[in-house]
């Protein structure tokens, strides 16, 4: 039988490139080799799309590429693949056929409904969420609008964008003293893996905390502080998702910002944690329900804080492309719950080519 011909993209052009690519190396090592042909695409920082056999050198050390060249997708959906430059003066063009994506993508242009509107476009099964669930799960006030209008709790937050600083800044400052208070989080409206978030804890702080998340989004969120422990769900599934038992996160920061996740390298995970069957069984609610507030789908990491006093939890966000190596807390929540990492990548395979055949089902019914 033959393979089927699968692309993983990787890279990109926000601040979670390098993460994606550590994602990207440990899912093309465990995707099956014998039931799929794995193309490798990686996006460069300028947001060059490069394929071949020397695209992963040639984003990871930064290098000028070599057996790596321009490609784009052909948003054809008879005909779903990718136009690749040889640079052969025979022959400048030639065709990559695809049955799959797998959007191994984090952050701006990637996590954000981007890509996903692209390959619905192009007609061809992608891993994770759609375009709606990709882009309110990336935009923070979004995201927690829905969840406040489905019942979840969430943290006291205020937003504004880049004008509104600009002309009111002072004002602003105020109404986050008198309505969020200190400590607080300063936070890009729109980014993952804690770039650009700051921990305020006195007035004069915020004005720069708030100019450092303006260097990546428009529009900047402030939130409460909640004191409680980082613990965290994951969710598999489509219209049948489940959730997975939950972990703790113990930062070996002041909070688990980028640092504390990607190179000191001392922060522990805990899964999975015991929290009681009444905690857990409402963790694991709560992840179902900012799942479908989301109208999520394939994969999401449910992030809470949970008071130490009382055990009340807070909804903090959903990642609905979190980080997916091999010791991420994603795949790690699964297989403390029973299912490999190996099982994981294939069930997220096979739950893509579901959604996609319901959904081509849907546009195909005839009318009444």
């Amino acid at each position: 039988m033959e393979r089927k011909k699968v692309a993983v993209i990787f890279g990109g052009r926000s601040g979670e490139h390098v993460v994606s690519l550590r994602s990207a190396a440990s899912i093309m090592e465990a995707i099956d080799t014998e039931k799929y042909d794995v193309i490798p695409v990686g996006i460069t920082r300028e947001g060059l799309w490069l394929t071949g056999p020397d695209v992963w050198l040639s984003l990871w050390e930064q290098r000028e590429p070599g057996e790596a060249f321009k490609t784009a997708f052909l948003t054809d959906p008879m005909n779903p693949g990718l136009l690749v430059q040889s640079g052969s003066p025979e022959k400048d063009w030639w065709f990559q056929p695809l049955d799959m994506v797998f959007p191994v993508l984090h952050g701006t242009y990637g996590e954000d409904g981007t890509i996903q509107g692209l390959l619905e476009m192009a007609g061809i099964p992608y891993v994770g969420s759609g375009v709606l669930a990709s882009s309110t799960g990336m935009d923070k006030v979004v995201m927690k609008i829905l969840f406040a209008q489905a019942g979840l709790p969430v943290a006291h937050f205020l937003y504004f964008y880049r004008s509104q600083w600009s002309d009111r800044r002072n004002s602003w400052q105020e109404k986050a003293a008198k309505d969020i208070g200190f400590p607080c989080f300063v936070k890009p409206a729109n980014l993952g893996s804690s770039v650009g978030i700051s921990k305020v804890c006195e007035p004069e702080e915020l004005a720069p905390a708030v100019e450092e998340a303006l260097l990546y989004d428009e529009k900047v969120v402030i939130e409460e502080y909640i004191e409680g422990r980082e613990v965290e769900c994951a969710v598999l599934g489509n219209s049948d998702a489940k959730v997975s038992r939950p972990g703790e996160v113990i930062p070996c920061n002041d909070f688990y910002d980028y640092r504390a996740k990607y190179i000191d390298d001392r922060s522990t995970l805990v899964v999975p944690v015991e929290l009681g069957p009444t905690l857990e069984q409402l963790l694991k609610e709560y992840s179902l329900k900012s799942f479908r507030a989301v109208e999520a789908s394939g994969l999401a990491r449910v992030d809470f804080f949970v008071n130490t006093a009382n055990d009340a939890v807070i909804v903090n966000e959903i990642n609905t492309m979190p980080g997916f190596t091999s010791i991420s807390m994603y795949s790690k929540l699964w297989e403390a719950s029973g299912v490999s990492y190996g099982t994981l990548v294939k069930r997220l395979m096979d739950l893509a080519e579901e959604r996609f055949q319901r959904r081509q089902s849907l546009m195909h019914a005839p009318p009444e």
